[in-house]
């Protein structure tokens, strides 16, 4: 079994409190199917898939020998003016699950390039249309879009944008859709639509024509998970198509089959002009993300730049990396072959059946959930996000990983998970959660 490191001071950890981790170090050293293993050999249950990318479960020897081949034929392949055969074959492979019409794909290697490649992509649009005054940008209160310059201002997790004040682009936030008074509903709110007049009344204000685009998540993860209502997203749509704002659903978490649909456009009938994707586009063996549009605004930026010259001047080193076309290819195929998708959308019943036994425990604030995924949120602690902290420690310490933000754990397992496997986190998570003192 792997050991522990005799030197922990020159990693930088990200999202980390580091003096905290330097004492009580938490680590992994092997993993498999839905379990971890500690370098000193203690199993623990992965109940967030990772960070939401190991949709297919870890340790997936398809994908590993689909990396080793590539390596052993094409390690490396620039995309600047050059291409690698199997990034189209990926292309390809992704348009063939995509809402219809989103079927021009950009690849970047992280969800936080996929994300700044939109703003690009959406900027460089409308320059093409002839409306270059649409620089400003809509997003929501508690939304994550990463941590690049435009995701940091595409935020509405206020920590994510504090030190960062002075860089941050032209952005303005609508509010979000929790409401108190829907505390423990499961799947989606049936009250809230008019929470999407939000966007009109910022179009009143700021004038829809300087507006390029609106970004959400259809179902707002890193905070805990918070369901659209129904109408919500489809309201948004009629906004944005009425003062010609392009929409931007940011999948990068509820994308490949997450939700129980391939992407969560479809589960909710709402299709974007733009998406970004990642994670679990390679079940989080390789970086790899993309951004589908829809092909008119792949057209419109191309017919009208001069032929002499490249069309978006935008792009990365590791641009459709071929190893992690490989890796993302062989991932697409575990989906299909074992029916994830379709597995996930049968098994949300249970999943949410065990959710909601939490109902009753003390520390248990508000449930949410929707597909595979779910939100539990906890009473408040002294000081905002302690009780989170202390929780997920306490999680781990009982043998459960559950991703934390704030005091809110993000319950999401692989779409592989068994019932009993499944039954064994619900489990932890009561003698956690049940404790009249933490």
């Amino acid at each position: 079994m792997t050991q522990m490191p005799i030197n922990m001071d020159h990693h930088w950890l990200p999202f980390t409190n580091n003096r905290l981790f330097h004492k009580e170090p938490q680590m992994f050293a092997r993993a498999e199917g839905v379990r971890y293993w500690t370098p000193e050999g203690r199993e623990i249950l992965d109940g967030s898939s990772g960070l939401f990318t190991c949709a297919a479960g870890h340790g997936r020897k398809e994908i590993a020998e689909a990396v080793y081949k590539q390596l052993q034929v094409l390690d490396y392949s620039p995309h600047f003016q050059r291409a690698a055969p199997i990034s189209f074959e990926l292309a390809e492979a992704l348009s063939g699950i995509l809402p219809e019409g989103l079927d021009r794909i950009f690849f970047g290697s992280s969800g936080s390039e996929a994300v700044d490649s939109a703003i690009k992509i959406c900027l460089a649009y409308h320059k093409a249309k002839g409306e270059p005054q649409r620089t400003r940008f809509v997003s929501r209160a508690w939304a994550y879009h990463g941590v690049n310059l435009g995701g940091t201002s595409l935020a509405g997790m206020v920590n994510n944008r504090r030190d960062f004040s002075g860089v941050t682009c032209d952005v303005v936030h609508m509010r979000h859709t929790w409401n108190e008074d829907q505390r423990f509903t499961r799947g989606q709110p049936q009250d809230g639509a008019w929470i999407a007049e939000d966007l009109e009344e910022i179009c009143k204000t700021y004038g829809g024509e300087t507006i390029a685009a609106v970004f959400v998540e259809p179902i707002a993860g890193s905070i805990g998970t918070i369901v659209p209502p129904v109408g919500y997203l489809q309201k948004l749509r009629e906004i944005a198509d009425k003062y010609g704002i392009l929409l931007v659903f940011d999948e990068v978490i509820t994308g490949f089959g997450r939700t129980g649909s391939a992407f969560a456009a479809q589960e909710f009938g709402v299709t974007p002009d733009v998406m970004t994707m990642a994670k679990a586009i390679t079940n989080g063996a390789i970086p790899m993300s993309a951004v589908a549009v829809k092909t008119e605004i792949q057209k419109a930026v191309i017919d009208s730049i001069t032929a002499d010259r490249p069309e978006l001047m935008h792009g990365y080193t590791y641009s459709a990396h071929p190893v992690a076309c490989a890796a993302a290819l062989a991932t697409l195929g575990i989906y299909k072959t074992e029916g994830l998708f379709e597995r996930a959308a049968s098994l949300s019943s249970t999943f949410l059946d065990g959710v909601f036994s939490l109902r009753n425990l003390p520390h248990v604030h508000d449930l949410r959930g929707h597909g595979m995924m779910s939100g539990i949120q906890l009473t408040p602690g002294e000081t905002p996000g302690a009780k989170g902290s202390l929780v997920q420690r306490k999680l781990f310490d009982e043998g459960l990983h559950v991703k934390a933000t704030g005091d809110a754990l993000i319950f999401a397992p692989a779409l592989t998970t068994s019932e009993e496997d499944l039954s064994m986190m619900i489990d932890v998570l009561q003698k956690v959660l049940g404790k009249a003192e933490l």
